[in-house]
């Protein structure tokens, strides 16, 4: 539970924490809220020789306006995405998931960005940015590039950003008025979920999103055509398992899983409205 020895450095600015993964390589590691990347570093499942602290880099903490879409700093805390107004009232789904994730002391120090980067197939907010159609834009020695949530989590806890990119903004569209809704299952209030499912109307149609469904977070295609061609939300959620790679593992086996996303995916159809 002791990490391996390491270099600290405090970057004061996007550019500048670039320019040190620039230098480094993937010997280091970028540090935000710190709740997903220490665990892992004590585990010795991550051995970063040099940590990049951008815990201070104020100008990527924001929610703003950005006029056909909501423009989320990649710093910006959890707790700020939960109570944010305009996010209430432009893509309710996005602070109502942030509000689920951990408890007041991860919400408090967790990043937007840091989750996403995270690659966690078990969180939440990747899902939620999923089933939206998000995109996520990566900056690098050579520029930005915007990249389709759809394309961004490659692997498990593997992502589309290269070792000398950080996340520095998420886009997502705007929903005021839409039907949502974001299901989980765990077994205790903070725990990680073993399945959810995220459900939201975009430009007319129904996304759904699943939670510790395979190796990333991925979208219910299955549930999603089903929707498109007519069916109800009860018989398209019978087809949320499909396409899918449940694990296993002490809380779940994939069968379990499976008979939790049809119920979790259902309940989430119809909690938006979506008959």
């Amino acid at each position: 539970m002791i990490p391996a020895a390491f270099d600290y450095v405090r970057a004061g600015s996007a550019d500048e924490a670039i320019a040190l993964l620039g230098e480094h390589g993937d010997e280091a590691k970028l540090l935000a809220g710190g709740h997903s990347l220490l665990p892992m570093m004590k585990l010795r499942l991550a051995v970063p020789s040099v940590l990049v602290d951008i815990g201070r880099v104020t100008d990527l903490n924001y929610v703003n306006d950005g006029g056909d879409h909501i423009a989320v700093g990649a710093l910006t805390r959890h707790r700020a995405l939960e109570t944010s107004d305009l996010l209430a009232a432009e893509c309710p789904i996005l602070a109502h998931v942030a509000g689920e994730v951990g408890d007041p002391q991860v919400r408090h120090r967790g990043t937007l960005g840091g989750s996403l980067a995270h690659s966690d197939p078990a969180s939440d907010l990747p899902a939620a940015v999923l089933a939206l159609g998000g995109t996520l834009v990566a900056q690098g020695p050579n520029g930005s590039r915007e990249i389709a949530a759809g394309d961004f989590f490659t692997g498990y806890f593997e992502s589309a950003l290269a070792d000398d990119e950080m996340l520095t903004e998420v886009r997502v569209p705007k929903a005021p008025g839409a039907g949502w809704n974001y299901q989980k299952f765990n077994r205790r209030a903070q725990d990680w979920a073993i399945v959810g499912a995220a459900a939201v109307t975009v430009n007319g149609g129904t996304n759904v999103a699943l939670v510790n469904m395979g190796s990333t977070p991925i979208r219910a295609a299955a549930v999603e055509a089903a929707l498109t061609g007519g069916a109800s939300a009860a018989d398209a959620a019978e087809r949320a398992a499909e396409g899918t790679d449940a694990p296993t593992d002490l809380n779940a086996t994939p069968d379990y899983r499976n008979h939790l996303a049809r119920v979790l995916t259902r309940r989430a159809l119809e909690a938006a409205g979506i008959a």
